[in-house]
């Protein structure tokens, strides 16, 4: 298995496992996010000044899973913080380390990006990922509010 950056070329390979990664949370059918929300999704990964990124992991030539990740600021450092936002391996790829891997290739890049810490949110019924979360990360006790606007 090969963990790399995303490629233009690979659009036809992702599209799936972002659909994947969508219908797990929810995100498929009517409530699908709008084709648009996909498209610049996309675009940004490869748009420079954008701080947006994406690793696949690889086997045989055939993408088995994704990370989406960004760099932001904080008011507690003063460099970035990193974002781990999306994270996805195909059903029969599970509990096979390509999650751990991808989530040690963000550990990296933060690091080199200039990152002191690396954060994400999982929703509280995915025990599965859960399992791996607790292994590679510790909780940081906050709860996540939100709302949403019109």
């Amino acid at each position: 298995m090969k963990i790399r950056d995303l490629a233009l070329a690979d659009y036809a390979q992702w599209l799936p496992l972002w659909n994947g990664y969508n219908a797990f949370y929810g995100r498929s059918g009517p409530t699908a996010l709008p084709e648009e929300v996909t498209q610049m999704t996309w675009k940004r990964f490869f748009d420079a000044s954008e701080p947006m990124y994406a690793l696949v992991a690889e086997l045989e030539g055939t993408l088995i899973g994704l990370t989406h990740y960004l760099f932001h600021r904080s008011t507690t450092l003063l460099g970035p913080i990193c974002y781990l936002q999306d994270l996805y391996t195909t059903a029969e790829r599970r509990r096979t380390g390509v999650g751990r891997a991808l989530i040690e290739a963000v550990y990296r890049r933060a690091h080199e990006g200039g990152s002191a810490r690396v954060y994400w949110q999982t929703h509280e019924t995915n025990l599965t990922a859960q399992r791996l979360y607790e292994q590679v990360a510790e909780r940081s006790g906050f709860i996540v509010y939100r709302r949403n606007l019109p």
